[in-house]
């Protein structure tokens, strides 16, 4: 097995460099591939709660499912390797959030045959689509580098704002797909009818005396034929996009406690998200209407003395001074360390 030792921290692996270096291009590969999957892996799962596209294309969405677990799988063990306090981050929010994008997948390949197991399986399918949390990690990088003057603030926002978006959109309509309208899929409404045939017959009434109707498992109403309205993914996204932008247009509402819990939550994530597009607006306007948003000249008042020193061998090597290599390694060197060196007696604070 692959071991990190401490002097990988002043001579980075490929490895190292693949998950850390962001000024590294494996890096930029890396994280444009990896977040490519994420996208196309969330849209293949919502694909896949509509009825006929998985009866007709269910064997192509489940090879594209094992290609991407691959590669998630892959990302995980790097940052494992890569992490000076394995067990730190295997328990952090990072690491939970990489462990839950390829978890549910392996745990899909036990045996599933009892009504208590089908559901499981179910549920791990939509647990699946938490592994859209991992752009939250993209996120934060835009975020640095925007900070850092490496990228452009505003499209840095912007991808903030659309990444924020996509994971609400997806997380909402999976939520919702998965609380309500799992409650009248063809599945549960066979489940249903052989439960309620199976009283039927210990009753002495022959099957199919009496039909299965869904009801609320909170309350106990029934979920009649014609507001059966979350019948995929896809058909969630449409009421989630009306709910975020508070266009309200009536057509679609959940019915139950829980549908409405959703809803609520859906509801209340729309106006954060008008909110950060507002801001968005606000600085793109400061942009343009003064050349630099508000306080951007005491931003540098603001960092810490690690990411000031940071900032000055990066600094050095975009002039020619010493290699972006030398940067690199040189990033993590502590302070007291680098005075020493120079020979200088005492580093102020």
């Amino acid at each position: 097995m692959l071991q990190h030792s401490p002097e990988d921290d002043l001579h980075p692996t490929f490895i190292h460099r693949l998950i850390h270096d962001t000024d590294h291009q494996a890096f930029k590969v890396w994280t444009w591939l990896i977040n490519v999957l994420i996208y196309l892996s969330c849209i293949a799962i919502a694909l896949e709660s509509v009825e006929p596209i998985r009866a007709e294309h269910g064997h192509a969405l489940a090879t594209f499912e094992w290609i991407s677990v691959v590669f998630f799988t892959l990302d995980y063990f790097f940052n494992i390797y890569t992490a000076k306090n394995k067990l730190k981050y295997m328990t952090s929010f990072w690491g939970l959030v990489d462990l839950l994008s390829i978890l549910p997948s392996y745990l899909m390949l036990l045996n599933f045959t009892s009504v208590r197991a089908t559901k499981i399986l179910r549920l791990l399918r939509i647990i699946r689509i938490l592994r859209v949390l991992k752009l939250a990690r993209s996120a934060m990088n835009d975020v640095n580098a925007a900070r850092d003057g490496k990228t452009n603030r505003i499209a840095a926002n912007l991808r903030i704002y659309f990444i924020a978006l996509f994971s609400v959109l997806m997380i909402s309509s999976t939520m919702m797909f998965h609380v309500e309208g799992s409650l009248y899929t063809p599945e549960a409404i066979a489940e249903g009818q052989l439960h309620v045939d199976a009283i039927s017959l210990a009753k002495g009434e022959p099957a199919g005396t009496v039909k299965f109707v869904p009801t609320d498992p909170i309350t106990g109403s029934v979920v009649p034929e014609e507001k059966r309205f979350f019948t995929s993914i896809p058909e969630s996204m449409w009421w989630c996009i009306v709910t975020l932008t508070t266009t309200g247009y009536g057509d679609l509402y959940p019915v139950t406690v829980g549908g409405r819990m959703v809803a609520a939550v859906t509801m209340l994530m729309g106006l954060v998200l008008f909110g950060m597009l507002m801001n968005i607006v606000g600085k793109t306007l400061m942009v343009m209407l003064f050349g630099e948003p508000v306080g951007h000249e005491k931003e540098e008042e603001h960092k810490t003395p690690e990411e000031k020193v940071k900032a000055a061998f990066d600094l050095l090597a975009d002039a020619g001074v010493i290699s972006h290599k030398s940067a690199y390694m040189l990033r993590d060197v502590p302070r007291d360390e680098i005075a020493y060196r120079l020979g200088v007696d005492k580093v102020s604070a």
